[in-house]
């Protein structure tokens, strides 16, 4: 994964610069606070589990024990919470609200989108477990006897279990909340963003602090959990097909070289490359289980495919709050679902803000579907695939194979590729498609550890280069302390106690989001109840439409006027227009700023009015000059090949419509009318419990890069000029 970088394009709309970041935040450079907490706590920790081994060990594994059976309870709570509450606020009104401005559209298409999604939150860990976990889940299952028929269905649906919804609903969680106060309330890209509604600028201090250093002591565990995983599989894969040997020092290189690849990751960029890498793992990926469907036992295959379907379905709310509370299983729980459920947790962060990146521009519906379906579906395909595959052999009397899943599960994968024909070539594929997985992960961990312990100045940026090297080699080393101790099962008792700490913070965020979308609600009410909605009452037309004469609607439909049309039309009738409503408003008491401002090289300047209501989200009324290319067909020798259109902007975004062609009454009229809105919204607001002003900021970050020179949906064909546009990939 990587960073979100943007080029330089056209200018856009003015923000406000009082945003609510650190006072002091300037250009990008380290939290010392949460970067030195943070570092001492985890170096402090790897050396100790270095040097006495066996000590880590014992209080580890004692750690463990108390935290599963104190707050196993609180695990399967949060986590069943944090699903019900994504759903809820998919399906509601607030479902139509976008991750930005109401006129930015996504960047990416659908397919490269839901591979980032894929890439984001599926390692190297989905092939370890789709084999080993439905097998030891068959033959040591939580209740009931081992190697029957209900053994095997309850092995699957533990497995999907563990790896389904419960767990996405986690990131969508956290990239929903990272994005929306992010792009559309232009707050800091971090974590302590989204207890701004509850905390306000005490985010800035000992709080916000530590949240960011419980979110970076999880992350960093996760990951190392996943890279471990990735080492000792790899490690066995070099075996299997090389005979090199499986021992502590060949897995130490590998994490060396690991480190060094995600170091020079992070260092030289990777945003084309990584989004390729994406779509290629989603490629070989599916090749794979393909292949292993077809050459396989076909038609047992697709019949578990639906009876999974059907367990996980029937079975799902009894599993989701099952907490074993008459007949405890404590060392299955912890090294199975609480194990998940922290690892889940851990992860949140880190691939939240990945998904955040990738995510601007679609609505919070939008994201919460695509985020717990598309990566979903394909989990389901391949644990039914690979799961029931291995079952076919343990089944069918191959106890060796067994045994090695159940002991040894990192040989677990390869001993099952070894049953099918063409094995060199399918276990190098899948080493191949292993190793993608295991050095984005440790890329994308560096970096997102890097720009949580540092001061951005805004969202698009990334930590200094020499803290994403610190955070690589970090990793690395922690990751190699875990496995001196004890290998996975260490890592992964490491990571149960690691995720409780911030398993609280989710529930803070909830809180903090579900306050600041009741604003949206009220936004949204404020235009329903309004003069506005009688005004648009035609389907498609808005307030302007309705005051124009039909011979001042043609000439906008034909018209395409060029730069020295638009200065004037901004000159002698916006800029005018706008005085004497904001004379008006002087009359009657009310604080207005009338300011126009050229924008970059277009030589069409913006104007913005924005009235004060005391502490109270101000009303913004905006007229900015958007640039577009001449539709061939309309294009001649009196045109030019680009024309502008005069958007009318408020805090949201774009509202969409052009003023261009209108009178100064027509203006004032519409000005008017947007303020009838922005009272209706203050007056609808005095029901929350909370301000109409998420942050201090009033105009959330446009970011015209991506939503006007990319202002179409992606996924449908470009028309649009070529012109500079948002990157993001993971």
């Amino acid at each position: 994964m990587s960073a979100v970088k943007s080029s330089e394009g056209p200018a856009r709309p003015t923000d406000n610069k009082e945003s609510a970041v650190p006072p002091d935040a300037g250009p990008n450079r380290i939290n010392k606070v949460v970067f030195f907490g943070s570092a001492a706590a985890i170096l402090s920790f790897a050396l100790w589990a270095m040097i006495d081994q066996d000590g880590a060990d014992l209080v580890i594994s004692t750690a463990v024990g108390w935290v599963g059976s104190t707050f196993g309870w609180w695990y399967s709570l949060v986590v069943v919470a944090v699903l019900a509450f994504v759903i809820a606020i998919a399906v509601s009104k607030v479902g139509k609200t976008r991750l930005g401005p109401d006129h930015s559209r996504p960047t990416f298409n659908l397919f490269t989108w839901t591979a980032m999604l894929f890439a984001a939150g599926i390692g190297i860990d989905l092939m370890f477990f789709s084999v080993s976990e439905p097998v030891a889940q068959y033959l040591a299952p939580p209740a009931g006897d081992g190697s029957t028929v209900e053994a095997a269905r309850q092995a699957l649906a533990w497995t999907l279990f563990h790896y389904g919804l419960l767990g996405w609903g986690l990131y969508a969680l956290m990239g929903l909340a990272l994005g929306y106060f992010a792009y559309r309330h232009n707050l800091p890209l971090s974590i302590r963003s989204a207890l701004y509604p509850i905390l306000g600028k005490r985010i800035h201090g000992p709080i916000g602090h530590g949240v960011d250093i419980a979110a970076v002591l999880g992350t960093i565990f996760g990951i190392a959990t996943s890279l471990g995983i990735g080492v000792a599989q790899l490690n066995f894969g070099l075996t299997f097909m090389f005979g090199i040997e499986e021992s502590p020092a060949v897995q130490i290189a590998l994490i060396a070289i690991a480190v060094v690849m995600a170091t020079i990751s992070v260092l030289t960029g990777v945003e084309k490359g990584i989004r390729r890498l994406s779509e290629l793992n989603v490629l070989l990926s599916i090749a794979l289980m393909l292949f292993v469907l077809f050459a396989g036992n076909t038609r047992y295959l697709l019949d578990g495919i639906i009876l999974n379907i059907g367990d996980t379905l029937s079975r799902f709310p009894g599993m989701a709050l099952n907490t074993f509370a008459y007949d405890r299983p404590d060392d299955w729980l912890n090294g199975w679902t609480l194990f998940f459920w922290a690892w889940w947790i851990a992860w949140a962060p880190f691939v939240g803000l990945f998904l955040a990146r990738i995510s601007r521009g679609r609505t919070i519906r939008q994201f919460v579907t695509g985020v717990l379906v598309v990566p979903f579906a394909f989990i389901l395909l391949w644990i039914s695939i690979f799961g029931n595959s291995a079952l076919h052999l343990v089944r069918g009397g191959n106890s060796e194979f067994g045994d090695v899943a159940m002991n040894q599960p990192e040989r677990a994968f390869y001993s099952l590729l070894e049953q099918y024909p063409a094995v060199p070539l399918i276990a190098a594929i899948a080493t191949f498609t292993g190793l993608l997985f295991y050095v984005t992960s440790a890329d994308s961990g560096a970096l997102v550890m890097a720009n949580f312990t540092s001061h951005l100045k805004d969202a698009e940026s990334d930590g200094p280069k020499w803290v994403r090297v610190f955070w690589s080699v970090a990793t690395g080393l922690l990751t190699l302390a875990m496995l001196l101790v004890g290998g996975v099962p260490t890592l992964q008792n490491a990571t149960v106690i690691m995720g409780l700490p911030f398993s609280v913070v989710l529930v803070f965020i909830m809180l903090g989001l579900y306050k600041a979308l009741r604003v949206e609600r009220a936004l949204a009410g404020s235009y329903k109840n309004s003069l506005h909605s009688v005004l648009t009452s035609r389907p498609g037309s808005t307030g302007i439409d309705q005051r124009r004469s039909w011979r001042q609607r043609l000439a906008r439909t034909m018209a395409y006027p060029g730069q020295r049309q638009a200065q004037r039309f901004i000159e002698e009738i916006v800029r005018p227009a706008l005085e004497e409503v904001n004379d008006e408003f002087a009359h009657s008491g009310v604080i207005g700023v009338l300011d126009t401002e050229p924008i970059g090289k277009q030589g069409v300047s913006s104007v913005d009015l924005v009235v004060q209501h005391g502490g109270e989200r101000p009303f913004k009324y905006q007229v900015y000059p958007v640039q577009l290319k001449v539709p061939s067909f309309a294009r001649d020798s009196s045109t030019g090949e680009q024309y502008y259109r005069m958007e009318v902007f408020s805090q949201e975004g774009s509202h969409g419509y052009d003023l261009m062609g209108c009178t100064r009454e027509q203006i004032i009229c519409d000005v008017l009318d947007q303020y009838e809105i922005h009272l209706s919204f203050l007056r609808e607001q005095e029901n929350i419990d909370g301000p109409s002003q998420i942050a201090e900021a009033t105009l959330p970050k446009t970011d015209w890069d991506s939503d006007f020179d990319n202002v179409q949906d992606a996924e449908t064909p470009d028309t649009t000029p070529e012109t500079p546009t948002e990157e993001a990939t993971p």
